[in-house]
């Protein structure tokens, strides 16, 4: 198959991006695995403080550094139709977390964003769709992932609580599917219109015990 200079670079960067992906899957999982081990997470801490905790233990991941990848927690995203008076830095959308990597002259970076949730709490999983599914749908973040921290209840019942939520908002094809992954055994997509795939990894850190 030949391809032409652009085409060729194209298929150079979508390879990039997907192996920049795969690192940071990597780290995220290899990072809820060293929390689980290190037990100080708290299930009463907020979704802020977890994804720190997790951003620590991605920091610490020696395969961070030899892939020169580079993470930040609560980043400012960048609004285009925001008008720069007073104050705009404050009403910037903000990404739970982000990694950004540099290879020559090439730079990407994937966004996650992370919210608490528990079997019986109708109005965290209610969160999860509004402020997490949805700023994807609506573009209001791209180029990443949903985390969700199980925090009580069973974690398959939780899902099942969120895809409840989607159907009865006639959203039923939305819903939260499991596939297979070989990074992390409770991961999920979900298929919306405009061709979006939305990556969902969910933890459960229900084994631990709160302060």
């Amino acid at each position: 198959m030949k391809y032409s200079k652009m085409g060729l670079n194209k298929v150079i960067i979508t390879c990039f991006k997907r192996g920049f992906e795969e690192k940071c899957f990597q780290l995220i999982t290899e990072s809820y695995v060293s929390a689980m081990e290190t037990k100080v997470i708290k299930l009463n801490w907020d979704e802020n403080d977890i994804t720190s905790e997790l951003n620590e233990h991605i920091n610490e991941n020696p395969l961070r550094l030899k892939w020169g990848i580079v993470t930040n927690v609560e980043q400012h995203l960048p609004k285009y139709d925001l008008e720069k008076e007073k104050g705009f830095a404050a009403r910037l959308p903000r990404i739970d977390l982000r990694l950004v990597t540099i290879n020559s002259s090439l730079e990407y970076e994937y966004n996650m964003e992370a919210k608490n949730l528990k079997e019986k709490d109708s109005g965290l999983k209610r969160r999860y769709i509004d402020t997490g599914i949805n700023s994807f749908v609506s573009k209001k973040y791209e180029n990443g992932c949903l985390l969700g921290y199980v925090l009580e209840g069973d974690l398959d019942k939780t899902v099942g609580g969120v895809n409840k939520l989607l159907k009865k908002d006639d959203r039923e094809p939305e819903s939260l599917k499991p596939k297979t992954y070989h990074l992390h055994n409770k991961y999920y997509e979900s298929e919306h219109p405009d061709d979006i795939v939305i990556r969902h990894f969910i933890f459960d850190f229900t084994s631990l015990h709160s302060a």
